[in-house]
């Protein structure tokens, strides 16, 4: 992954729709879903503290972010309406979900198939 190279020039959130709006001053535009968001947690409570401790995320489909909080300058903290806020999103982290996040998605509804626990359609904002 790559070290303090890309910053964000915009961040939105759009609650109804439950998805953050980054854009990179590299030019990249990512629309990442709250749940995409809440499932690759940086925090300890979802990867763990080493490789193979990752707990699988379960039931997130209709999560929401109800606050954002800067970090320094390097990251936020994202707050999710299931009562998660530990997670320290940084802006390489940030960009990591938005670049690899058609192959990540996948893994994580092929997880969640294998583990007997397969995703329920979103319920529609409204």
């Amino acid at each position: 992954m790559r070290k303090n190279t890309v910053r964000p020039t915009d961040i939105k959130l759009h609650q109804k729709s439950r998805v953050l709006e980054v854009s990179f001053d590299d030019g990249s535009h990512f629309n990442l879903p709250c749940e995409y968001l809440r499932v690759y947690s940086p925090s300890a409570e979802v990867r763990g503290h080493s490789p193979g401790q990752e707990v699988l995320q379960i039931g997130k489909e209709n999560v929401n972010i109800t606050q954002i909080e800067p970090v320094g300058s390097y990251a936020v903290c994202l707050f999710f309406d299931d009562g998660h806020s530990t997670g320290i999103y940084s802006w390489d982290w940030l960009h990591h979900l938005g670049t690899n996040q058609e192959g990540l998605w996948k893994q994580y509804v092929e997880r969640l198939e294998k583990a007997g626990h397969p995703r329920k359609p979103a319920k529609t904002a409204g």
